[in-house]
């Protein structure tokens, strides 16, 4: 192949994958902006806290540890922490790509290849837990009160994300963490560029019919349909 027609190739190649891009990035903040289950309302009595949490990258669901209607120590535990205390009222939920949740702890541990198998569907899927107290609302703390109904639903979304054993349990990634208060667990689905920690994180939302967009790989877009 002559020179001018492998930099014509690769001009190709290169123009077409910023195209992509482009689009991609335009596309979804388009289908973003669509909001669905709109007519959401926060209920008044009897209702359930649940919060939304954001990293700025990346968000997280957060429900009660234990209530009346569900006890997550079923399928996890703080016992699977570095802390292993009981006591915590809370317990948050993340869903993403093994590989880059477990390689990349800062925003300095981000390699390429790890980047391109979670964008890729080359990965698998994990799911952080992490165990809080008391949560104070913020532009990354959204307190949402919703029905009984809305909160078995998010509950049972959150369960069937999760990979279990053949005892039903959730399954511990050994040796994971972040932090003193929180584990890693083997979780159903892969990520890619179509289906981010943050589609996952909307579609549980969408599942409880809460306000959410209609799809997005972004935590803002969610955010945004809770403020007031």
């Amino acid at each position: 192949m002559k020179i001018k027609s492998l930099v014509k190739l690769i001009l190709k190649i290169v123009g077409g994958f910023i195209l992509f891009v482009v689009l991609y990035f335009l596309s979804a903040l388009a289908i973003s902006s669509i909001e669905v289950n709109s007519d959401f309302k926060a209920c008044e009595k009897d209702s359930v806290e649940i919060h939304l949490l954001t990293s700025g990258v990346h968000a997280d669901i957060v429900l009660p540890y234990q209530n009346q209607w569900m006890d997550w120590s079923i399928y996890v535990s703080p016992k699977d922490t570095k802390l292993k205390d009981s006591t915590f009222k809370n317990v948050a939920f993340g869903w993403g790509d093994k590989g880059f949740f477990l390689e990349t702890k800062t925003w300095d541990d981000i390699t390429f290849g790890t980047t391109f198998k979670a964008l890729f569907f080359l990965g698998t899927g994990a799911m952080h837990v992490t165990y809080r107290n008391q949560l104070k609302e913020s532009k990354s703390c959204v307190k949402i009160c919703i029905s009984k109904d809305s909160y078995m639903q998010l509950v049972n979304y959150i369960v069937e994300s999760f990979s279990f054993n053949e005892s039903g349990i959730a399954q511990k990634i050994e040796g994971a963490s972040y932090f003193e208060n929180d584990a890693f667990y083997e979780a159903k689905r892969t990520y890619s560029l179509f289906y981010t920690c943050n589609t996952w994180a909307n579609n549980g939302l969408k599942s409880a019919n809460l306000k959410a967009c209609l799809w997005t790989p972004f935590d803002s877009s969610i955010f945004n349909k809770y403020q007031d």
